[in-house]
């Protein structure tokens, strides 16, 4: 439920207004160099533009060896010790109180509800578990997993459906990601796929609502002649499209793997909106706090995060 990965395993913790996010990585290899600044400027991307500003500073508090300059390396360096690497990012800029009308109610749109049927009881201070407060340590482990695979290069374009949002509304996009340097033979079959894993990794994170890959739902309006992917004679690159994504079989081919993550518009919007009261009755409310109108540009680097995630428990 809240481990992701067999290999290179990341165990998240926290809620969005608690006092602070955290995960265990477990099955990092000793004797990595973790790149700080490269956790940091990915840390920088997922909280560009957003209401809510955190610090997001990383406190490691397990499974790393501080180098000192005798080691002959910079002095600050951490380098990881095999063991699990257990770290918190603390919640500073939280007002838990923006949210006590919503107590008793279920907002629409979000997981107020079906958290409520599954435990009995919720967070109800800003989504808790559910909110993407949570993904900033996925964004963390997912630079270090990057470590592990310095030949694999992962690169997201975003992009915004509406050209004119308003103030008053929120909105959606869709983040477009390409890696190459996967080696041919990547993937489990055949519930291990490569494509699978990629896909549950996706759907994992907030707001996401699809998943194609390579020419994706319009390959359902090709014919078959235009679909596959012809050799290439010359064999670089492999084949002449990429229409499968550089997957066949839930096995990478070698090409570029390409796929499209969409993301629903934020789910709080600047309108007075009905939620629906425990005992049954609907409630008109104006729901306060600091939310996004737009978040697919932050996405985008939870995106890339997944997907070194799911690779590095594959390749």
């Amino acid at each position: 439920m809240n481990t992701y990965g067999n290999k290179f395993r990341l165990t998240t913790y926290g809620e969005s207004h608690g006092l602070a996010v955290g995960a265990v990585i477990d099955g990092c290899p000793a004797g990595l160099v973790i790149d700080t600044e490269a956790i940091a400027t990915a840390l920088a991307r997922r909280r560009k533009g957003a209401p809510r500003q955190e610090e997001d500073t990383v406190e490691w508090l397990s499974g790393l060896k501080a180098v000192s300059p005798a080691d002959n390396s910079p002095e600050g360096q951490l380098v990881t010790l095999g063991t699990p690497i257990a770290f918190l990012v603390r919640n500073k800029n939280i007002r838990p109180e923006d949210y006590s009308p919503l107590e008793h109610l279920f907002r629409p749109g979000h997981a107020d509800y079906t958290y409520f049927m599954k435990y009995g009881l919720r967070d109800h201070c800003g989504g808790g578990r559910a909110s993407a407060r949570e993904t900033v340590v996925r964004v963390v482990a997912g630079c270090i997993a990057r470590q592990l695979m310095p030949d694999i290069n992962i690169v997201t374009e975003s992009a915004r459906q509406l050209d004119d949002p308003s103030p008053s509304d929120t909105y959606g996009g869709v983040v477009s990601c390409r890696v190459t340097g996967v080696p041919a033979g990547v993937g489990e079959p055949l519930f291990g796929k490569l494509n699978a894993s990629l896909a549950a990794a996706m759907m994992s994170i907030p707001s996401t609502i699809g998943f194609e890959m390579g020419a994706g739902f319009k390959a359902a309006t090709m014919k078959g002649s235009e679909y596959i992917d012809m050799w290439n004679t010359v064999r670089e690159p492999l084949t002449l499209t990429n229409h499968c994504g550089g997957v066949q079989g839930g096995i990478s081919n070698g090409m570029p793997i390409e796929f499209r993550v969409a993301f629903h518009p934020v789910v709080t919007i600047p309108q007075p909106v009905e939620c629906l009261h425990k005992d049954g009755h609907l409630e008109t409310v104006t729901i306060e706090g600091r939310h996004d109108h737009y978040h697919i540009e932050r996405a985008a680097a939870v995106v890339e995060a997944m997907t070194a995630l799911c690779l590095v428990n594959l390749v």
